[in-house]
């Protein structure tokens, strides 16, 4: 039996020597430590032989079997290290001194102009939110007084997941939880609801040169008493002329929004046509930016806000019209394309 041990050992040894990579050391270990391996097959054999014999022959193959793992191991370092200088070897040597000529990164136009918007509402007393792209039909609609049913929902057609929720429509739909978070330092403290909350938002819509099924808002309310249309009309003014960085022409209209009363859309000058009329503002020379107005009576009681008491306004900046009113962009699919062309011209605004 003694000499079955040695001669494994001694196979084990020859095996080992002539591997020349770590993958054949699987084959080994089957072979020795396996279910049908030569080492598992000898403790096999101990009903053959005397019980004097089988303490120290039991021994004898568990050492063996111990002895097999750790060369084994052994072997598996070896050949990992050999195979490491082997690559560090192969690599091509590169002159540190050499200038790179590497084409540098920039920023997305929209987040330039994210950025930009909230540095400016920053200074004048907003703060910034988060809020998740997936929400449910009470955030989206029925929080903003828009019931099932309402024809209102047809111009929001959106994607739907299995669970009944789905992905947002408009940043509106975290007004609901941006009045329920601070109706209470409002309503104790006497501290006015400023926010804003940008974000990604989604429509099951055609696509063209000025809409995207995928696009970017930024929300922003503010809520206290005595809240006006001029304090609307002051914020949006001030934040459009830090924005352009030049005097803009704007022009308000009403317009119908479930969730304002009254509602309006505030237009700017088409800045890629100067008004002339193109593809991007449909020829009319004024492209739709903000929808806004007075947050409805409804939608504040929804919040937890008495309307008798505080009032407030709402808009919804459209980011993805915004950047292309700034850097001239003439087609909104240009900024979901990943065309690095495009977008690589905005670095100088990092």
């Amino acid at each position: 039996m003694n000499s079955q041990i040695d001669e494994l050992k001694k196979n084990l040894e020859e095996q080992l020597e002539s591997i020349k990579a770590a993958a054949e050391l699987e084959d080994i270990r089957v072979a020795f430590l396996g279910k049908n391996g030569s080492i598992t097959g000898l403790l096999k054999q101990m009903g053959k032989i005397s019980a004097d014999e089988k303490k120290s022959f039991g021994q004898a193959v568990n050492s063996l079997k111990s002895y097999a793992s750790e060369r084994i191991s052994a072997k598996l370092a070896e050949l990992q290290q050999l195979e490491m200088e082997r690559e560090i070897n192969s690599m091509p040597v590169f002159d540190v001194d050499m200038p790179a000529h590497l084409r540098r990164g920039s920023y997305h136009p929209i987040t330039l102009v994210q950025r930009k918007c909230e540095n400016v509402f920053r200074s004048m007393g907003f703060t910034v939110e988060d809020y998740s792209e997936i929400v449910t039909d009470y955030e989206c609609f029925e929080s903003l007084n828009i019931p099932k049913f309402h024809p209102a929902r047809d111009m929001q057609d959106t994607y739907y997941l299995e669970n009944g929720q789905l992905l947002k429509s408009q940043t509106s739909a975290a007004q609901n939880a941006i009045y329920r978070k601070y109706r209470d330092s409002l309503i104790n403290e006497g501290k006015p609801i400023r926010a804003i909350f940008p974000g990604r938002c989604f429509r099951n819509e055609s696509t063209d040169a000025c809409h995207e099924n995928t696009f970017f808002q930024m929300e922003g309310v503010m809520v206290d008493k005595n809240i006006s249309i001029s304090n609307l009309i002051f914020f949006m003014k001030t934040m459009l002329s830090e924005v352009f960085e030049r005097d803009i022409k704007v022009r308000l209209r009403p317009g119908f929004f479930p969730f304002v009363e009254p509602g309006f859309e505030l237009d700017i000058n088409c800045l890629i046509c100067g008004g002339d009329g193109c593809p991007s503002c449909k020829h009319s020379g004024w492209l739709e930016l903000c929808p806004c107005g007075m947050i409805h009576p409804n939608v504040l009681r929804e919040g937890g806000i008495d309307p008798d008491e505080y009032t407030g306004f709402a808009f919804g900046l459209g980011l993805t019209r915004l950047a292309m009113m700034k850097y001239g962009i003439k087609d909104i699919r240009d900024l979901n394309s990943a065309d690095l062309e495009c977008l690589s011209q905005f670095t100088e605004d990092k």
